[in-house]
């Protein structure tokens, strides 16, 4: 069956998405064909107001709509505690825990060589002008675990280490109610390793 060019262009668009496959893409398009008027333009009009309201906090790089996030401008934050995540979503992620009362450095990505992405292209210069103001007693690396989160943690820690603020970094390990038997021997390392006085 031959697609409409207009349905062609869409499936194309959905398909430029993180993880939108072909099909996925096509089951989109076609929920937007079926859907009301109303309803795609509230979407469109969504998509417009995201792209002209939404912008990076000036201090912490964290999305807001105000030149400071909500978060930078809470005065009853920790401000000696800097807790720097790769992406905007682990921010959200950590604020759901409403246990960390510090403050936040989003870096905007994380080192990645072999998709040529290196230092100067994150929010790493930012972070150390921040450190810089003497009010950082400590930064909680909290980068992901994988390769490129480890060489980006790696790489703060050497930079910051200088500077005599504690860095410290989150631990990995196996989840409340894991059981050793079924846990992948990355998993375990990282338990062992980021084990803690009792």
């Amino acid at each position: 069956m031959q697609l409409a060019p207009s349905m062609l262009r869409l499936i194309n668009e959905f398909s430029k998405l993180p993880t939108i496959g072909p099909k996925t893409a096509q089951r989109l398009a076609f929920y937007i064909l079926k859907t009301s008027k109303n309803e795609v333009s509230r979407l469109s009009d969504s998509l417009l107001e995201v792209k002209e309201k939404v912008k990076y906090c000036q201090i912490c790089f964290n999305i807001s709509e105000e030149d400071v996030c909500p978060i930078c401008k809470d005065t009853r934050r920790d401000s000696s505690l800097i807790c720097v995540v790769e992406q905007p979503f682990d921010v959200i992620v950590i604020e759901k825990l409403a246990t960390y009362k510090g403050l936040y450095h989003v870096l905007l990505g994380n080192i990645s060589p072999l998709e040529g992405v290196g230092p100067e292209e994150l929010k790493i210069k930012e972070l150390l002008e921040r450190l810089k103001g003497k009010e950082a007693k400590e930064v909680i690396i909290a980068t992901n675990s994988d390769v490129q989160g480890e060489t980006t943690a790696i790489y703060l820690h050497k930079l910051i280490q200088p500077l005599r603020i504690y860095v410290s970094r989150i631990a990995y390990g196996i989840p409340v109610g894991g059981n050793l038997e079924y846990t992948d021997e990355v998993t375990l390392t990282k338990a062992i390793e980021g084990r803690r006085a009792m």
